[in-house]
């Protein structure tokens, strides 16, 4: 199995359609079964999306917000589709970003239909024009009994939020699903894996596994470079940062990991966001593909 994880940044990304396209590519080259991204928006003031544009889409139970012409969940789906790759997606708007944008997260399946959408608030504050409020979407996908949630959470440091707070709530409100599967959690994390002592370490004491760390074969594994959008009132000096791994992928069970890497680096793929992604290949997925290859 192969998963990607990408902070998209998407619209407010300069170049974004260019960008779209870089992205596109390297997806059907690679072929992830799981794709989750997380700053996935839409112009508030676009009309609303044509009906066949919102194929494979399935619905996350609640939203009342409409899908709009711009929306970049509903624009990798229709690229994916153009290019031959049929794909189930959902998205979950949370806030508004940018004071113009309905700002969430989404999930694709390449591999299999989505069968089962779940989604629950992690942030105490729950306004909408609260660019604080954070909430995780997950899915279930048929032919797996596994979980794939994508997150976007908050700062350690935050008084008002603080991701101790958010990451028990994330950590209770799976419990039981951890019980009878594996849960994954793909995303921007905000926590960086070089500092002891906070939600890195955290999210490690409460039994979550580091994929980065299980994979036989890794690189650096940093997807940020300097001080980026909501980072830089964050560090006592923006200009000394050099490097920080904040997005992960993490698993409720040890799996066995054959690779993980970096993309959308600028190095094996073009630079699509102000983050780079993150993609890992776990060894049964791999072994499989070389036995076919015999």
């Amino acid at each position: 199995m192969k998963i990607l994880t990408l902070n998209a940044h998407s619209l407010q990304e300069e170049n974004y359609r260019l960008k779209l396209n870089y992205f596109i590519d390297a997806v059907v080259r690679e072929r992830p079964d799981v794709i989750a991204l997380q700053e996935v928006n839409q112009t508030m003031s676009a009309p609303v999306i044509d009906d066949e544009q919102l194929e494979g889409m399935v619905p996350v139970p609640g939203n009342d917000i409409p899908v709009r012409s711009d929306n970049h969940a509903a624009a990798v789906a229709h690229c994916l589709r153009s290019a031959g790759v049929n794909c189930s997606w959902t998205w979950l708007p949370i806030k508004v970003g940018y004071g113009k944008y309905d700002e969430g997260v989404a999930l694709f399946s390449l591999k299999g239909a989505i069968n089962q959408v779940d989604s629950f608030r992690i942030s105490s504050c729950a306004g909408y024009h609260n660019w604080k409020t954070r909430k995780v979407l997950g899915v279930r996908i048929d032919g797996r009994d596994d979980w794939f949630y994508t997150v976007h959470m908050g700062w350690w440091g935050d008084e008002e939020e603080p991701f101790l707070m958010q990451l028990g709530r994330l950590d209770a409100g799976l419990a039981e699903k951890k019980k009878l599967a594996p849960v994954w959690l793909l995303g921007d994390f905000n926590n960086p894996a070089e500092v002891r002592g906070e939600g890195y370490d955290c999210i490690r004491s409460f039994g979550w596994q580091d994929t980065y760390l299980l994979a036989r074969e890794k690189d650096s594994g940093i997807t940020v470079e300097g001080a980026i959008d909501g980072w830089r009132d964050k560090l006592d000096d923006p200009s000394s940062v050099t490097g920080m791994r904040i997005d992960h992928i993490w698993c409720s069970h040890p799996v066995s990991v054959l690779r993980s890497s970096v993309r959308f680096n600028g190095k094996k793929d073009l630079q699509v966001s102000d983050h780079y992604g993150v993609l890992i290949e776990t060894y049964e997925d791999a072994k499989s593909r070389e036995e076919d290859a015999l």
